[in-house]
């Protein structure tokens, strides 16, 4: 019997982790296993074309709510290109919608709900055998006319059973990252999150985290993404691990979801150590109302919460990516906005907010309706109005996000934006009248170019009512300068570009004073020079150093120097 585990990813370069670790379980007991990944932007008939060739007997999905209408079409025309094919559905998606998915799709066989090595390898091992299904726990199967229901899954007591996918070649590890897992669970029961339906942490051995570390950091993966839902849930735990990682790693970039409120003295002094570009913590604020906070069950004192933040950020080198969410009970549009200042006011390197989504089985999709909240019903199940906050509201702050997307999150923008704050009394009301001008202006709709984005951002300021329009113009044309390589005769309005021959030759003086430093590096050096009326020292020449080699990113060097004739 062979057996294909497939997904659909919602990007190439996004690699599966459950399929792995399903057939690494499996092993040699079920038949021959294939693992073949794809996503969702691929013509349906390809997909279809290469699962076909396979000539599998079983074709396993891995089904999440990115994936589950593209997934079920492909279902649906297996069944019909051939009847005889067991298909089977597993993943949060299918587990808790099963009895709808049977009913409207009948090509499905059998559908894994809940933790699935144990289900799976069962389930297949008696297809294998051509022994009744019978009860499988957490399996529900297609007999005849009826589903049979083995009743709920029962989790690994012992995750080190599962053999390491990446000792055993079953992770593609040339996709630029890889995700990892060092336990399952999660101690706190937020409304909005699965996890919520399992408190219980289970955690792979020190022995196991170490040697599958290790082999990962040895083979040079570019960024190794934790999975973990809090993975400092145990201080002593998270500590030991950051400092195998320090000890070890040579290359590699580490992502952690981390509770700030969890970090410990111990933790915090021993982060200090952490290289800039090895670790980036994802931190849930979510919210900072403290009864939108009780009402979801998230219990992090925020006050804790946001000292450690500050201090990761004044003391370590580490990445800070922060979460909020927007239309949780409770929070109205300014209080949104609130939440976004006291959060900005932290200075993270990036802001993520997004709208809440009622997933299947989180417990705020069941408590919908007393909260007052309705949500669309198809996937991604984003709430569409909330008591205190309509349909506009929630469309506004999904705009603004991408607004931070745009500028603050990817460094395109930070100093403009930190100056717009100032001028509107705060980032959050800054941002609320930039995103009345993208509205107004139908920019939200399209991609644009980073040339675009500055001249948009350029004519808002110009049409705004700010202080100091000068002076801002000048801010968001230095930020400009710092992340594009600029053409000194084709820098457009934002620059004033003429140069006098006495600055000429103290420019040339510099950059040929740069040129000598890097001589036989295999270094390539441009540069562009303006002039700045409003910035500090007043006037002065920028000359922005342009640094480029072979298989790095571009540097930026700036210059300053007094703007006399």
């Amino acid at each position: 019997m062979k057996t294909l585990l497939t997904t659909l990813h919602s990007k190439f370069i996004h690699p599966s982790l459950a399929l792995p670790y399903l057939a690494a379980y499996c092993g040699d007991t079920c038949g021959t296993i294939d693992i073949c990944e794809f996503t969702v932007h691929e013509p349906r008939e390809n997909i279809l074309a290469h699962i076909v060739a396979h000539n599998a007997d079983v074709v396993a999905f891995s089904v999440y709510l990115w994936n589950i209408t593209t997934t079920l079409e492909l279902v649906d025309a297996l069944h019909c290109i051939d009847p005889r094919l067991r298909l089977v559905l597993g993943g949060p998606e299918a587990g808790f919608a099963a009895d709808d998915i049977f009913t409207r799709h009948p090509g499905i066989s059998a559908i894994i709900c809940g933790e699935g090595e144990q289900p799976l390898r069962t389930l297949l091992q008696r297809w294998l055998n051509n022994e009744d299904v019978g009860a499988i726990a957490g399996v529900r199967v297609r007999n005849g006319n009826r589903i049979d229901n083995g009743g709920p899954a029962v989790p690994l007591p012992h995750l080190d059973v599962i053999p390491s996918p990446f000792r055993n070649g079953l992770v593609d590890c040339n996709r630029g990252f890889v995700y990892y897992e060092s336990s399952r669970g999660c101690p706190y029961n937020c409304a909005f999150c699965m996890s919520a339906l399992d408190s219980r942490v289970r955690s792979f051995s020190m022995e196991r985290i170490e040697s599958d570390l290790l082999w990962l950091m040895n083979n040079n993966v570019a960024k190794i993404k934790l999975v973990d839902r809090t993975f400092n849930y145990n201080a002593e735990r998270a500590r030991h691990i950051f400092a195998f990682i320090l000890r070890h790693n040579k290359c590699s970039h580490f992502h952690f979801e981390i509770g700030a409120h969890l970090l410990d003295k111990k933790t915090l002094e021993l982060l200090r150590q952490v290289p800039a570009e090895m670790f980036q913590f994802e931190i849930g604020v979510q919210s900072t109302l403290p009864e939108t906070l009780r009402r979801i069950r998230r219990h992090a004192p925020q006050q804790i919460l946001e000292d450690n933040i500050t201090f990761l950020r004044r003391h370590t080198a580490i990445h800070l990516h922060l979460d909020l969410i927007a239309g949780l009970p409770g929070e109205d549009f300014d209080q949104m906005l609130s939440a976004i200042d006291r959060v900005m006011a932290l200075n993270p390197h990036h802001l993520q907010i997004e709208v809440v989504k009622l997933l299947p089985g989180a417990p705020l999709r069941r408590d919908a309706a007393a909260e007052g909240i309705v949500y669309d019903p198809n996937p991604p199940y984003r709430a569409l109005r909330t008591a205190t906050m309509s349909f506009t509201d929630l469309e506004r702050i999904s705009t603004i996000s991408r607004l931070l997307d745009l500028t603050w999150n990817c460094g395109r923008a930070t100093n403009f934006i930190t100056a717009l704050g100032r001028n509107y009394t705060s980032i959050a009301t800054a941002l609320a009248a930039l995103e009345r001008y993208w509205r107004t202006n139908n920019l939200h709709r399209f991609p644009l170019a980073q040339h675009e984005i500055f001249t948009h951002l350029a004519q808002f300021v110009r049409t705004s009512t700010a202080d100091n329009k000068e002076q801002l113009l000048e801010i968001l044309a230095r930020d400009y300068a710092l992340k594009e390589r600029l053409n000194q005769h084709k820098a457009g309005t934002l620059f004033a570009t003429d140069l006098s021959d006495t600055q000429q030759r103290r420019i040339k003086q510099q950059v040929q004073q740069r040129l000598d430093a890097i001589k036989g590096q295999g270094i390539k050096l441009q540069y562009f020079v303006a002039h700045f009326n409003h910035l500090k020292p007043q006037p002065s020449l920028h000359i922005f150093i342009y640094l480029t080699a072979s298989g790095s990113k571009m540097r930026v060097e700036e210059i300053v120097l007094p703007a006399t004739p």
